[in-house]
């Protein structure tokens, strides 16, 4: 067996691969009736695979200062995607969750990509698909992207 590549060739076949679900998702949130900005479609998200949570916990899974992140749940809390609770443990801590309007917007836009992730994946050579399994496997684990079946439970065929 040869060597592993460079950490630089990884890097650019991961920023080329980027590109590629970038596309997929702003053309699955194209799709939708909602007017989501893909910021706002990443804050459904976490709120979606990690539940409810502070405001400053959001911010920090975004990887943004919690005034950009006030900002984008102000707007998703007046489109009703975006519950925003006294907590039940401190009257001075805020909740954050998703409402039932946006769990709604976060399966049918996953559900589109979904769709057009498997269709590319059906263009590539059986024998590289477990290979992308296992580096896509590895790559989310070390950027502390919980699973996706944990978001799609019950949704999928065979993601019980």
């Amino acid at each position: 067996m040869g060597s592993p590549p460079a950490a630089d060739a990884v890097t650019d076949a991961v920023l080329t691969a980027s590109r590629l679900l970038v596309a997929v998702s702003v053309r699955s949130l194209a799709a939708i009736d909602e007017a989501v900005t893909l910021p706002q479609f990443r804050l459904l998200v976490v709120l979606d695979t990690r539940g409810p949570l502070k405001h400053a916990t959001l911010a920090e899974h975004l990887g943004v200062n919690p005034s950009t992140a006030n900002r984008m749940v102000n707007r998703l809390v007046t489109a009703g995607m975006v519950d925003r609770r006294t907590s039940p443990d401190s009257r001075r801590e805020i909740v954050l969750s998703l409402t039932a309007s946006g769990t709604r917007v976060v399966r049918r836009v996953t559900a589109r990509r979904r769709a057009e992730i498997a269709k590319i994946v059906a263009k590539m050579p059986a024998t590289h698909r477990q290979g992308l399994v296992d580096a896509l496997t590895a790559f989310a684990a070390a950027g502390g992207e919980p699973p996706v079946h944990t978001q799609l439970d019950g949704i999928w065929p065979g993601t019980q």
